[in-house]
C-alpha cells in the first residue's frame, strides 16, 4: 500500500466526458482521462484491504458481488499511485484479457464491493483499469506474444465475441492453432454490433483484433455455423470447437405486432446503427430515428444505447419506459442516476427520457400498418413511429445447437463446473452457456472453458480457471 491515508486524503474523482450538448452530435468516445498526477491520488485511494472483497467475484442475492476475474486490483493500483505502470500492466493482464473492453462497458461490480464506498466513496477501479491498458497501448508495452513452441492441436472457437475472444487469446498463447469463425462480416460479435462507438470505439476491437492475428490467432467472417454441413465440417477439422454464439434470441414483446411496421428489437436497431454509421453500409433495411417520435422500452444499458443512438440520429422525441417503480432506482440520497445517454437527452431534449412503472398495453397504426402510436398502462397515447424493445434476451439461437447435435434449453446444458456438452470434442462457454450477463462474465467463462480444453487437448493444463 503506497499510501495508507490516501483513502483520506484524496476524493474521488471520476474520468471526465466530453460535454453531452457536444459528444451528442457524432460517434466519437466520449471517455476522457485524468492527468497523471490525479490518476495516481485514484490509486493511492485503494486501502490494500486485508481481504479485498473487490476480488471475490461472486453473485450475491442475484447481483455479481466483486470482479469474476479476480482481478488483482490492489496490486495494480499501488502501482498506478507510485508511477509503475508497467508493472500495474503485467498485473492487470495477469487476469484480464480485453481491460481496453471492461474498462469502458463493465458496471464495476468491483467497485460495489470496494470497502471504502461503506462510508465514502468506493475506488475509481473501472477508471484505472482502462488507464493502465491505455498507457500500455500509447507506449507499445503491448506487443505481441507469440507461444514458444506449437503443440499440433487445431481448434475453433465460433463467435467472436468476448467468449470467443477469450478462449481464443488463452489457448493461443498455450501453443495450440485456434481459428476463429464468425456469422458477421466483422469481428467481435457484441462488442462490435451491440455496443455503440461512442461507448466502445471499433477501432478499439480492431486493435485488440490486429494484436491477437499478429500472435497467430485466425480470423474467418461470413461463415454460419448453423448449417449442418458447416458445423459437421468444423469438427471433423478440428481436434476441438467452442461455441461461443451468444444469447442473442430476443425476450418477445408479447405485443400483437402483425402487420404494423416499425417495432423492432433493441439489439437489431444498434446492429443497423453501427453498420450504417461506422462502417457506410447503405442497404439497411431498418430506419433510423431521424424525424421520429421514438419510444424505447426497458432499462440497463441496451436500452440506454438506444436512447443514446437516437438521439445522434436527430429523432423528434426520446421516451424511454420503465416497468419498475422511480423508487427502485433512486440512490442512497434520494437522487435518480443520470447515465451517460439520460445526460445527453436532458441536454437535448430538456428532461429525462424515463416514465417509470409504466409499459405498453397496445399500438396504434395507420391503414397501411404504419406504427404511429402506443397506448401505456397509464391509459394514455404517445406519438411513436419508432418502437424499440430493449428487454433482454430469452437464450442462445438454437439453430446453432441443432446443427452440432448439442442439448440445450435457453442455453447449451454441460455438467455443473464444466464447458463440455454432450457431443465429443464440443464446448460452450459465455452467454450461450451462462445466460444473458455482463463482459466481464463473458471473458471468464471464456478463461474458464480454455483451461477444460486444453486439459482435454494435452491432459494437463497450467491455464488458472477463474470460475
Amino acid at each position: 500500500m503506497g499510501k495508507t491515508t490516501g483513502f483520506l486524503d484524496y476524493e474521488r474523482t471520476n474520468d471526465p466526458n466530453r460535454p453531452p450538448e457536444e459528444r451528442v452530435h457524432d460517434w466519437n468516445e466520449f471517455h476522457l482521462a485524468l492527468p497523471n498526477t490525479q490518476r495516481m491520488e485514484q490509486g493511492g485511494r485503494c486501502m490494500n484491504c486485508g481481504v479485498p472483497f473487490c476480488q471475490t467475484g461472486m453473485i450475491y442475492e442475484g447481483s455479481t458481488f466483486g470482479c469474476p476475474l479476480h482481478n488483482l486490483i490492489p496490486e495494480w493500483n499501488d502501482s498506478v499511485f507510485t508511477g509503475n505502470l508497467s508493472h500495474a500492466l503485467a498485473r492487470l493482464l495477469k487476469t484480464n484479457n480485453f481491460p481496453e473492453f471492461t474498462g469502458r462497458v463493465c458496471p464495476a461490480p468491483c467497485e460495489k464491493a470496494c470497502i471504502c464506498g461503506i462510508y465514502g466513496d468506493s475506488v475509481t477501479v473501472r477508471d484505472n483499469e482502462r488507464s493502465i491498458i491505455e498507457a500500455g497501448f500509447s507506449s507499445h508495452e503491448m506487443k505481441r506474444r507469440r507461444p514458444p513452441q506449437w503443440s499440433g492441436k487445431k481448434v475453433c472457437v465460433v463467435g467472436s465475441g468476448p467468449a470467443g475472444l477469450a478462449v481464443a487469446d488463452q489457448l493461443n498463447h498455450r501453443g495450440h492453432s485456434v481459428t476463429v469463425v464468425e456469422r458477421e462480416a466483422h469481428v467481435g460479435g457484441l462488442l462490435t454490433y451491440g455496443i455503440p462507438n461512442m461507448k466502445l470505439p471499433k477501432d478499439v476491437v480492431k486493435r485488440r483484433v490486429d494484436l491477437m492475428t499478429d500472435e497467430g490467432v485466425s480470423f474467418v467472417t461470413g461463415v454460419d455455423a448453423s448449417v449442418p454441413k458447416t458445423a459437421q465440417r468444423l469438427v471433423s477439422e478440428y481436434d476441438a470447437v467452442v461455441l461461443c454464439c451468444g444469447a442473442e434470441t430476443p425476450r418477445s414483446l408479447g405485443l400483437d405486432t402483425k402487420g404494423i411496421s416499425g417495432v423492432y428489437y433493441g439489439t437489431e436497431y444498434l446492429k443497423a446503427a453501427v453498420e450504417r454509421h461506422i462502417f457506410k453500409r447503405q442497404d439497411i433495411t431498418i430506419p433510423t430515428a431521424e424525424g421520429r417520435d421514438v419510444v424505447i422500452i426497458g432499462t440497463g444499458d441496451t436500452a440506454s444505447d438506444c436512447v443514446a443512438t437516437a438521439l445522434r440520429q436527430s429523432a423528434k422525441s426520446v421516451t424511454q419506459l420503465v416497468r419498475r417503480p422511480k423508487s427502485d432506482y433512486v440512490d442512497k440520497d434520494g437522487m435518480l442516476p443520470l447515465d451517460y445517454a439520460h445526460e445527453e437527452a436532458v441536454s437535448v431534449l430538456g428532461m429525462d427520457p424515463r416514465r417509470f412503472g409504466v409499459q405498453v398495453k397496445s399500438l396504434v397504426s395507420a391503414d397501411d400498418g404504419t406504427l404511429t402510436g402506443i397506448v401505456t398502462t397509464d391509459g394514455d397515447t404517445i406519438p411513436c413511429g419508432l418502437l424499440i424493445a430493449a428487454t433482454g434476451f430469452s437464450g442462445c439461437d438454437s439453430k446453432v445447437c441443432k446443427a452440432f447435435g448439442v442439448e440445450a434449453g435457453k442455453t447449451v446444458q454441460t455438467e455443473k463446473g464444466s464447458f463440455a456438452t454432450n457431443v465429443e470434442k464440443v464446448f460452450t462457454a459465455g452467454d450461450m452457456h451462462r445466460g444473458q450477463s455482463l463482459v466481464v462474465w463473458a471473458i471468464a467463462e471464456g478463461r474458464a472453458a480454455a483451461a477444460e480444453v486444453d486439459e482435454y487437448l494435452i491432459g494437463y493444463t497450467n491455464l488458472v480457471r477463474p470460475m
